[in-house]
């Protein structure tokens, strides 16, 4: 839970109100700003083209921290789903970096390092599963129809440097 804080309200009283740690966007303009359980500001609190690239986008299903997820319009409403190297145009677009339910914003991470995955050999490069929607695999599809996607390298154990390529579709 963020901090709080003591404003003076239009009514002339004092009231304790919670800082900020996620940006909604306009609606979150001229609040103050908390840090995150990292002790950091949570990036979709920084101006466009400063720090990580974020987008804050509902999710069509549940997501677990550290999928790597697709966008996608749902009857004109984008939205974002685990990505699936089994279905040609659900292609890795982003990651996530914690949970999240279903009809819920999500901070989509587009770039930079994924540090929410676990058992990754360091060195390795991975590419997006085609048996488990939302993973990735050190081997990368070999059925026809399947897409062949290179999702990033593991630096550790425990974090990917993603640099999400071009889905290609196997023959």
């Amino acid at each position: 839970m963020a901090d709080k804080y003591i404003k003076l309200n239009q009514n002339g009283y004092l009231e304790e109100v919670v800082a900020t740690s996620i940006s909604t966007g306009v609606d979150s303009a001229g609040k103050i700003i908390a840090l995150d359980a990292q002790g950091k500001i949570d990036s979709s609190l920084l101006p466009t083209g400063v720090g990580e690239e974020v987008k804050v986008l509902p999710t069509y299903e549940a997501l677990a921290a550290g999928d790597f997820v697709n966008v996608f319009s749902d009857a004109g409403t984008i939205k974002v789903r685990k990505a699936d190297a089994s279905s040609i145009g659900k292609g890795a677009d982003g990651f996530v970096l914690q949970s999240y339910g279903a009809s819920v914003d999500a901070n989509v991470y587009l770039a930079g390092f994924n540090n929410a995955l676990s058992g990754l050999t360091g060195g390795s490069v991975y590419f997006l599963s085609d048996v488990t929607p939302g993973a990735i695999s050190l081997t990368p599809p070999t059925t026809a129809g399947h897409v062949v996607q290179r999702i990033g390298k593991a630096v550790s154990a425990t974090e990917m440097a993603v640099e999400i390529d071009v889905p290609v579709i196997k023959g």
